[in-house]
């Protein structure tokens, strides 16, 4: 075997680790076949990279300019604590932790992105217009709101319980308003930002049912989640024409190179790449300032944007869904998910998919 051709092994070998250190408590199956795989000491390797990552989290914060961390790979495929910061000017970040290489990033802070009357939310040219009032059931990837605030976001999925009531899933932020709005308040299509913050009844296509209030005191937080209580005469389960059609009800745990795509209210179809998981990242909100622990790190030019949060995150084939955007830094380069799987089982629903 020459070197070129070993290296490619040992390459392609540490890719897949990631993907089976990755597998979330949604794919324990999977994560139990992978068990007897030649590649389990390879396995047990990334998981001491996260161990190392969870161990100086503390210390590589308390730099002020570090936003987050995260576990990703080098280009030649090594497992890396990725560190990213506001700006570039930053010093004193090791190369090294325990062995495990560290790579610095410049993505600026993450901020919640649903499109305010305080925002000048840009916009792609697109041949659909995501942002507009929809023919009743509405696709999902559109804009979408709480009627108690001139703001818009974007509806991810349509969920349905297991008495097969449907609801539409979106943010916290979008339609609980950071938990301060009240179960059953009115939730629009489109979102009162699209429509100069004027209130129409007959924009209504369901009332907000269930949230997972957001932690500001500096308690972890895993999931940006809300649902609200639909049916299937307002609320359809694809993408507009322009947008990738139906996602699928299986979910996939995300893995590190993993090609992924979103449909949004402002950006409409884009696609990315995993470079992190296990992220740990301060978002900005409105409220104040919140931790996020085991989140979905995205890269991907202008893969998100003001009013694309709740966007539903999809593998670039077959349509699985991985996490439900919520975060990204201003430039939309890059973005911050949920893992799927855990906003699904808070909320007690699975994706009425494909």
């Amino acid at each position: 075997m020459n070197l070129s051709t070993l290296r490619s092994k040992v390459v392609f070998a540490v890719t897949a680790v990631a993907i089976i250190v990755s597998l979330g408590s949604a794919g324990h199956a999977q994560a139990q076949s992978a068990a007897a795989n030649p590649l389990q000491g390879l396995r047990e390797f990334l998981s001491s990279s996260i161990d190392v990552q969870r161990r100086h989290h503390r210390q590589l914060m308390a730099a002020p300019q570090v936003v987050g961390t995260a576990v990703g790979l080098t280009e030649d495929g090594k497992p890396a604590i990725k560190v990213y910061t506001k700006s570039a000017a930053l010093a004193g970040i090791p190369a090294t932790l325990d062995g495990v290489t560290v790579e610095v990033e410049e993505t600026g802070e993450f901020h919640a992105i649903a499109a305010k009357n305080t925002f000048t939310s840009a916009r792609t040219r697109v041949r659909v217009n995501p942002a507009v009032l929809f023919t009743r059931p509405v696709p999902i990837g559109v804009s979408t709101g709480n009627a108690g605030e001139c703001s818009a976001g974007t509806i991810g999925a349509r969920v349905k319980d297991s008495s097969g009531n449907v609801y539409a899933l979106s943010n916290n932020h979008v339609y609980a308003l950071e938990n301060s709005a009240a179960l059953n308040s009115q939730v629009l299509q489109p979102g009162l930002f699209d429509t100069n913050c004027s209130f129409n009844p007959g924009n209504v296509i369901g009332t907000l049912s269930n949230f997972v209030p957001l932690n500001f005191s500096g308690n972890d937080n895993t999931i940006d989640a809300a649902i609200a209580a639909s049916d299937i005469f307002q609320l359809g389960k694809s993408t507009p024409s322009n947008g990738y059609g139906t996602p699928r009800s299986a979910t996939v745990s995300a893995f590190v190179g993993q090609k992924v795509k979103k449909y949004g209210r402002t950006t409409s179809l884009t696609s990315g790449q995993v470079i992190g998981i296990n992220a740990i990242v301060m978002v900005g909100y409105g409220s104040g300032t919140a931790q996020f622990t085991d989140q979905i790190v995205v890269s991907g030019r202008k893969f998100i944007l003001a009013g694309d949060s709740g966007s539903l995150l999809v593998t670039s084939t077959g349509n699985n869904p991985v996490g439900l955007l919520y975060a990204g830094s201003s430039n939309g380069r890059t973005a911050i998910a949920n893992r799927i799987d855990l906003v699904l089982n808070a909320l007690g629903v699975t994706i009425d998919g494909n």
